[in-house]
C-alpha cells in the first residue's frame, strides 16, 4: 500500500510550481483564521489549511518554502504554521517545532512521521485494486471456466482453469466479479463496470484453457469471474491539490462501501475520467442538483407547469484515482446533504 511518504514527497513538485504563480494568486483567507497553529498528531494538511483559507486546496498557492528548514515540504506534529502578509497577500510559513528530533547522522526525519495531505486510511483500499473494468475491455478479459472435477467453486490453494491466457507476460492477477455498470448520469452511456474484488491468482500454465493457482481469496470464486493483471501501487507524483486543466462538468454516479448518505471522507464515483481531462489531485465543487417541482400558480392548458430549482453548492471533493471514463473522489467537505446524481464542476465555474 502507498504510505504517506508518496503523498507528501510529491507535494514538492506542486509547491514549487505553485510558488512560481504565487504573485498572481488571489487566495481568500478564512475570516476566523488563527495567526499561528501548532500541528498535532492526527492533523492533515487539508485540515490545517482550512483553518487559514476559505479554499483549503489553495494551500500550495501561499506556501512559503523556507530553505533554512530541513524538509520544509514535510510537516510534523509540533511544527508551527504561521500566517503573515507580504504585499497584502497571505503567506503561510513553517516554524520547525521542538517535537521533531533530528540528529547529525540523520539528514531527514522519518517520512512516515509527517502528516499526510488527506486521511490516507480513507482511500488506501481503493488505490491498488482495479475496482473498475472498462466497458470495452470486459469481453476481452480472461475468465474462470472450471475448478476441476472436485470443486464447484474456487478457494485458496485450488487450481482453476481460465479462458484464455496465451502468453506469460503477466504472472499475477486480481480475480474480480463484474458488477453493476457505471453510466453517464445524463446520457445513460455505459462507461465501465464495477469490479468486485474476489482474490488473487498466479499463472501456472498458458493456453486455452490456462491454469492458475488461487493464492488468496476473500470470497468463493465463481465460474465467469474475470482476471486482471495486478495493479501496481498508484504513484502519486502529481498528488497535490489543483484545479482541473480544463473545465469539468459531471455527476456523482455511485458511492463506495455501501454508504447511502454521502458525507465527509466518503468515496464517490464520478462519470468523468482521464479522457475528460481529470487527473489525480484535481479539486471539484459538488453542487446539489436542483429539484424539479410543480409550479402551484401557473397552469398551461389546464396542466400545472414545473420548474427546476438551481443547483446549490454542497461540498468539495478531491480526485485521488482516475480511470479512462470514471474517477474516484474523496469528499473533503460537505456543507449540505450530498446524493448520487449531484453534479461536480471545476471550482472556478
Amino acid at each position: 500500500m502507498p504510505s504517506s511518504k508518496y503523498t507528501l514527497a510529491s507535494l514538492v513538485i506542486g509547491l514549487f510550481l505553485a510558488w512560481s504563480a504565487w504573485a498572481q494568486s488571489d487566495v481568500a483567507v478564512n475570516p476566523a483564521h488563527p495567526d499561528r497553529y501548532v500541528v498535532v498528531r492526527g492533523d492533515t494538511l487539508w485540515d490545517i489549511s482550512a483553518r487559514f483559507l476559505r479554499e483549503p486546496w489553495r494551500w500550495p498557492d501561499v506556501w512559503y518554502v523556507n530553505p533554512q528548514i530541513q524538509n520544509p515540504h514535510l510537516i510534523y506534529p509540533g511544527d508551527v504554521i504561521v500566517l503573515t502578509y507580504v504585499d497584502g497577500k497571505p503567506r503561510l510559513s513553517l516554524e520547525r517545532g521542538s517535537l521533531v528530533k533530528l540528529s547529525p547522522e540523520v539528514r531527514s526525519s522519518p517520512l512516515d512521521d509527517a502528516i499526510p495531505f488527506i486521511p490516507l486510511d480513507a482511500i488506501n483500499q481503493f488505490l491498488t485494486r482495479p475496482y473498475v473494468i472498462e466497458g470495452e475491455d470486459l469481453d476481452s478479459k480472461p475468465y474462470m471456466v472450471s475448478f476441476g472435477r472436485e470443486h464447484l467453486m474456487g478457494s485458496t490453494d485450488n487450481k482453476a482453469y481460465v479462458r484464455a491466457i496465451e502468453n506469460d507476460e503477466e504472472i499475477r492477477f486480481d480475480v474480480v466479479r463484474p458488477g453493476d455498470p457505471y453510466k453517464d448520469a445524463d446520457t445513460g452511456e455505459i462507461l465501465g463496470y464495477e469490479a468486485q474484488y474476489v482474490g488473487n491468482a498466479e499463472l501456472q500454465r498458458t493456453g486455452d484453457p490456462a491454469t492458475v493457482l488461487m493464492t488468496s481469496v476473500q470470497m468463493e470464486v465463481n465460474i465467469g469471474d474475470r482476471l486482471i493483471p495486478v495493479t501496481e501501487d498508484v504513484a502519486m507524483d502529481s498528488f497535490y491539490p489543483k484545479a482541473p486543466s480544463r473545465p469539468i462538468s459531471g455527476s456523482i454516479i455511485s458511492v463506495l462501501n455501501g454508504v447511502r448518505e454521502i458525507g465527509q471522507f466518503n468515496v464517490v464515483v464520478l462519470d468523468r475520467g482521464e479522457k475528460d481531462g481529470l487527473a489525480v489531485g484535481d479539486v471539484l465543487t459538488i453542487n446539489q442538483r436542483g429539484e424539479k417541482i410543480r409550479d402551484l400558480v401557473k397552469w398551461v392548458d389546464n396542466v400545472r407547469t414545473h420548474v427546476t430549482l438551481p443547483d446549490e453548492p454542497a461540498g468539495t471533493l478531491l480526485v485521488f484515482r482516475t480511470f479512462s471514463r470514471v474517477s474516484f473522489g474523496l469528499v473533503m467537505r460537505a456543507s449540505r446533504s450530498i446524493h448520487v446524481g449531484d453534479r461536480v464542476i471545476s471550482p472556478d465555474q
